[in-house]
């Protein structure tokens, strides 16, 4: 179940989205469709909502979304870098849609590292035809539920950002 903030912000962004007259698509790794989940959980987010990709594995990332097999090699799946090339690949994906979000990081309670700890995220968003902005968030060891709740609300405030740059 989804927490009533993340709906709220949810419903806001959808309105914001559909002032833009934009279509939106996602590419989630560490979220696993919830970005998604939570923008179709608002009733009439079909005329807002393009599609969602679940690209968990370094595969689906690079057949579904085009991330150089290399590039995921020399960075790892959990890098701004390959959070860049997931925003692009969604919107090169999913032609109707003007706006994308890409979420790619370590939930836990494992895969982390010393370099690349639990918590640790990227995203990425980008409006078509506009640069890519990125964020890096740290949420520490908050517990896999909380890191991926706060990632949502950093995806719909990373579309946002990207509607604006």
């Amino acid at each position: 179940m989804l927490r009533d903030d993340i709906l709220l912000d949810a419903a806001r962004l959808l309105v914001e989205l559909r002032a833009a007259g934009l279509r939106f698509v996602s590419a989630e790794s560490c979220t696993g469709g919830l970005v998604c989940a939570a923008l179709t959980s608002v009733a009439g987010s079909s005329d807002v909502v393009e599609r969602g990709f679940v690209t968990y594995s370094n595969e689906a990332k690079t057949d579904v979304l085009g991330v150089p097999a290399e590039l995921i090699g020399r960075h790892g799946a959990v890098s701004e870098e390959v959070a860049r090339e997931m925003a692009a690949g969604a919107l090169r994906a999913a032609l109707p849609a003007g706006v994308s979000v890409s979420v790619t990081g370590i939930a836990g309670p494992g895969g982390g590292s010393a370099a690349k700890p639990v918590g640790l995220v990227y995203l990425a968003a980008q409006r078509r035809g506009g640069p890519v902005v990125v964020n890096e968030c740290r949420f520490g060891d908050a517990g896999r539920a909380e890191i991926r709740a706060r990632s949502v609300k950093a995806a719909f405030d990373l579309v946002r950002a990207a509607l604006t740059a």
